[in-house]
């Protein structure tokens, strides 16, 4: 909520006062101030933007971070070097393990294309330490042959990224990392809905099945093998629809007992939602409808309502997807 974002800024503000005098934090309350509201854009809230060198251009925006300690490291980061450069074996191992999660950049040399990418990333990441080295013998040490970006989850590495000069983007990375914080599979709830939004991935497939039903276990075997194939480009979501609290989102998309187990992909930029084709969540079905979405080739998912008994009683008539066509064309 506005009221404990606001809670946590001030108290990095606070803790940042010691360390960092020259940083500056301050709040607007734009239901009054309507010209800064317009000047710079504000469409959502809270909204926090970083100015630098006194410039009122081009502020840098702070998105997704919640917790007083990411809002320090995001400005540190922001102001000073954004990873720490590893020299041996032992200082890598202390920062992979000093935290949940650890992103190490693994290197040739320390200033190309691939580094830079990389110290951009750790920009956008402040939830998590990151570490590069040049370092042959800590290279050698993880058994590192090419540029290699490395994620650890509990000290055990979880994902490798071969990063070839030019051939990522930071977007892409940040969306990678990111979705470590998350399990492979989320289920729905109140709670993980805030986590699912803040990981910048504008695809979401959702499996809609009752958790508790005899082919469940199968079921979700198949759809994480698929999770994992796909990680950082579609984010995968359960919901479960034996959760009452779950109704407005069987309504959003339009799923009935009897279309369960039902799998939909939603683009959360343009709001469109596509259906999968076959009935049967096999891991075969699941990734030939994820890669035919972003080959953009999957139908679009208009459900439409019953058409109303009574449609054509009144002079203005009652139009749903399914008579639209027909009536109108």
């Amino acid at each position: 909520s506005s009221q404990n974002l606001s809670e946590e800024f001030a108290e990095a503000a606070r803790q940042l006062k010691k360390e960092a005098p020259r940083i500056q934090f301050g709040k607007i309350d734009v239901t009054h101030q309507h010209d800064l509201r317009k000047e710079f854009n504000i469409r959502e809230f809270p909204t926090v933007k970083f100015f630098v060198d006194g410039s009122r251009e081009d502020p840098i925006d702070c998105k997704g971070v919640r917790q007083a300690s990411a809002f320090i490291t995001w400005v540190k980061r922001r102001t000073g070097p954004s990873t720490v450069l590893i020299n041996s074996t032992d200082q890598a191992e202390a920062i992979i393990h000093a935290d949940d999660l650890a992103v190490i950049g693994f290197f040739k040399e320390l200033h190309n294309d691939s580094t830079e990418v990389f110290c951009e990333t750790a920009r956008d990441v402040p939830e998590m330490p990151f570490g590069m080295t040049a370092s042959e013998d800590v290279c050698a040490n993880y058994g590192i042959q090419k540029n290699t970006l490395v994620v650890f989850k509990k000290g055990k590495p979880v994902h490798n990224e071969v990063l070839e000069d030019g051939r990522h983007n930071k977007l892409h990375l940040t969306r990678l990392i990111k979705t470590f914080t998350l399990d492979l599979v989320t289920e729905y709830n109140l709670e993980t809905s805030v986590k699912i939004f803040d990981v910048p991935v504008e695809n979401h497939i959702l499996l809609f099945t009752p958790t508790n039903s005899e082919t469940f276990s199968a079921i979700y075997e198949n759809y994480e093998s698929a999770a994992a194939e796909f990680r950082g480009k579609i984010m995968f979501v359960l919901v479960d629809t034996n959760e009452t609290r779950n109704g407005r989102v069987f309504e959003y998309f339009r799923i009935r007992e009897v279309d369960v187990p039902a799998v939909r992909i939603l683009n959360l930029t343009s709001d469109a939602k596509y259906k999968m084709p076959a009935d049967e969540v096999t891991v075969e079905n699941l990734k030939e409808f994820c890669q035919s979405y972003l080959n953009g080739k999957a139908k679009l998912h208009l459900s439409s309502e019953e058409i109303p008994e009574d449609w054509d009683k009144m002079p203005v008539k009652v139009l749903v997807g399914k008579n639209f066509d027909r009536i109108v064309f």
